[in-house]
């Protein structure tokens, strides 16, 4: 039998893989649960292999469904790679980009040197600070388009491109004190509120032992057994490990990025915010 897979298909598929649930997953992609189901089974029946494990609550991946994830995120952003250049090949203008630096460090080095490929024409001025200061900068009319961690409860606007699990941080072989030691970025910072509110909550008592503004900073921290910090999962780094079950310390909701955009934005500035949008999509884990 011939293979052919639409991006649905791909899309569903991916979904799956990140949420764990079919539910949840028929909800991102916009489809009822039945049809992504049924096109699971075509997929999984072309392949001739079994993509998920459904025994328990939540499906996971197979070996084979592993395998091929890489070449489904692969294939969604040849797609749109292949329509962004073709359609726009010579759209030219400024762009000015504001992004949380942690993320920019892990996620954004080969998706921004993507577009400067497709679109050398462009100018592409990047800077990076802290969530709120984002934010504000962009009110005031600093920004095009920005990247903000975003709190839904605090933080409004915005398409969400990003999503995965906060978890609390430290290094191999930390021991826990009284009251916790903590490292931290400095206000204003999301995280931050977000780690201070959930072990008040939990009352726990705690200090700030080590503040710093950058990824780099905090992880050395970490590493140098200063304390603990909360990094999103797929952030944590050689010698550091998510904390241990006996530490006790409360669950934190997810990390959520999402792409604010000018009202207004010139063509350059349009074909640049979807580009992060698709290729973040390919990239989601």
């Amino acid at each position: 039998m011939p293979f052919e897979v639409d991006s649905l298909q791909l899309k569903g598929f991916i979904a799956i893989a990140d949420t764990g649930t079919f539910g949840q997953a028929a909800a991102t992609v916009n489809r009822t649960q039945s049809a992504l189901s049924l096109q699971i089974k075509k997929l999984e029946e072309q392949l001739g292999c079994s993509l998920f494990d459904r025994s328990g609550r939540r499906v996971s991946l197979t070996p084979q469904g592993e395998l091929f994830l890489g070449y489904a995120r692969r294939m969604i952003q040849l797609q749109w790679e292949a329509y962004s250049r073709l359609r726009e090949p010579d759209v030219r203008g400024e762009i000015r980009f504001g992004t949380p630096e942690d993320f920019a460090t892990h996620y954004l080095p080969d998706v921004l040197a993507n577009f400067r490929q497709h679109h050398p024409a462009v100018e592409l001025n990047v800077s990076c600070d802290l969530t709120l200061n984002l934010i504000e900068g962009f009110r005031r009319g600093d920004y095009d388009v920005i990247l903000a961690k975003r709190d839904p409860q605090r933080v409004k606007g915005g398409t969400r491109v990003w999503r995965e699990p906060l978890v609390w941080a430290a290094a191999d072989g930390y021991r826990a004190e009284q009251p916790l030691s903590l490292v931290l970025a400095p206000q204003p910072c999301i995280y931050r509120d977000r780690a201070l509110a959930a072990l008040d909550r939990a009352r726990r008592s705690w200090h700030i032992s080590y503040t710093s503004p950058s990824l780099a900073g905090t992880l050395a921290a970490v590493r140098a057994g200063l304390g603990v910090t909360i990094l999103p999962s797929n952030m944590i780094p050689a010698g550091i490990h998510p904390a241990r079950a006996e530490l006790r310390l409360p669950q934190l909701a997810d990390a959520e990025i999402a792409l604010m955009k000018r009202d207004e934005l010139p063509k350059a500035g349009l074909v640049f915010a979807e580009h992060i949008v698709h290729s973040l999509e390919g990239k989601l884990r």
